[in-house]
């Protein structure tokens, strides 16, 4: 009897790099969180903060019976991401299966999926992740993702910023798979991508190498710059003299036809 009562009862949620997801005991205040997927990551903040944005590209308009879908989650905005950890996820659709290399399904469920402790470390905060559509007449598909952003301190806290991205889909058919894919997200829409990891050498530390380079083009350039004065002289120089020849000639007819006179 202790053995069931103990599986029972609820998880306490503290900000886990290993994943999250289902019913939950919020550590803050006590009180139940009956889906992370579907309320949010209380645990962290009270409310969603909307300078987080929740991306989820290559979404169809509409599912086919079966198809495999896949689809690449990321989380944009919150705290700068900082070593070991930088963000998570909670997931969970209405129908279907989700899988993903680099996360799991939450105690085997395959209709929820979350972060892992490898992925929870991604500088870009993004998950590839494959959504396979359920059973046909199955009707509209809902999804709920709960994406947070850490800063790495691994507690939850004031700078740990999370939002929401609802949606449901229906089932469609060759017209609508036509349509394509698209990207739907949820935020303020102020989107400032991570900053591109430094490669490269820094100019500073070029040293001789970086000088004789640079001379190299200076060279190139005056080379360049004689060229072409060399032929704008030609080019004018040529044709001034020219024109003033010709008016020297015309002058010498004229003297002589009055003399002829």
């Amino acid at each position: 009897m202790t053995l069931s009562i103990f599986l029972l009862a609820p998880s306490i949620v503290s900000s886990s790099h290993l994943g999250i997801g289902g019913e939950q005991t919020n550590s803050q205040d006590g009180s139940t969180i009956n889906d992370v997927a579907k309320e949010g990551c209380l645990c962290h903040n009270a409310v969603a903060d909307n300078t987080v944005q929740i991306i989820l590209d290559e979404v169809p308009y509409s599912w086919i019976a079966g198809e495999p879908y896949e689809m690449t989650l990321q989380i944009i905005g919150g705290p700068p991401a900082a070593s070991p950890y930088t963000a998570g996820f909670s997931m969970r659709v209405s129908a279907g299966e989700l899988s993903g290399d680099t996360s799991q399904n939450w105690e085997n469920d395959v209709m929820t999926l979350t972060h892992t402790g490898d992925s929870a470390g991604v500088s870009d905060r993004a998950w590839v992740l494959t959504w396979v559509a359920p059973a046909t007449e199955t009707g509209a598909v809902n999804f709920w993702i709960t994406g947070n952003a850490v800063n790495g301190d691994q507690g939850p806290g004031d700078d740990d910023k999370w939002n929401q991205l609802l949606f449901s889909m229906q089932e469609g058919n060759d017209a609508t798979t036509a349509l394509g894919k698209r990207t739907l997200f949820a935020g303020d829409g102020n989107v400032s991508p991570p900053e591109p990891e430094e490669t490269g050498v820094d100019l500073k530390h070029m040293g001789a190498e970086f000088r004789a380079h640079v001379l190299g083009l200076l060279g190139f350039g005056a080379v360049l710059a004689v060229i072409l004065f060399a032929g704008l002289m030609l080019r004018y120089s040529f044709s001034t003299s020219y024109k003033g020849r010709s008016n020297q000639l015309r002058l010498r007819y004229k003297i002589r036809r009055r003399g002829d006179q």
